[in-house]
């Protein structure tokens, strides 16, 4: 199986779906911040996660009862992809820190898009977790700088408010 550009099958439901995850995802920085305000960067990793397990309870009693969920014919997940509950806590627990510094909301978001595509770049080119190895072209560089240079400019900025 050849991994496809997304510009060779265009899906634009698919781009939609993924720029609204990330406003999801700064409301839910923004929400587990403040949580952390009020009480602790852990409370605030319980909290999200315990709401999200019932949220997703609820779901799946929902899909199940109108048989809309059939597991038949799939294979089971490999082991290390139950860890996105631990990655997910660690990550709820740090940007909850993060965002209640001098880094704001702005500035703890940008560098976290700065981790993720480091991080993706990194298990593209060495295939880490079954991805497909990619070769990192002098684009995805230039790419990752300019994620880099905006960081860094949004947080300089952040500083100096005029």
């Amino acid at each position: 199986m050849t991994a496809t550009s997304p510009l060779e099958n265009p899906r634009p439901l698919v781009f939609l779906a993924a720029f609204a995850a990330g406003g999801l995802l700064t409301l839910m920085v923004h929400f587990n911040g403040e949580l952390a305000r009020y009480g602790n960067p852990l409370f605030s990793s319980w909290t999200a996660h315990g709401t999200g397990t019932i949220a997703a309870i609820v779901f799946l009693g929902l899909l199940y009862r109108r048989g809309r969920v059939k597991t038949e014919g799939r294979p089971p997940a490999p082991l290390w992809a139950y860890l996105g509950g631990l990655s997910g806590a660690a990550t709820v627990m740090l940007s909850s820190t993060a965002v209640n510094s001098p880094l704001a909301l702005a500035g703890t978001l940008s560098l976290g898009l700065s981790g993720q595509a480091i991080f993706s770049l990194a298990a593209d080119h060495w295939g880490l977790f079954g991805l497909p190895k990619r070769r990192l072209t002098a684009r995805n560089l230039v790419a990752l700088a300019l994620i880099l240079a905006g960081s860094a400019l949004i947080i300089l900025e952040g500083r100096n408010p005029a």
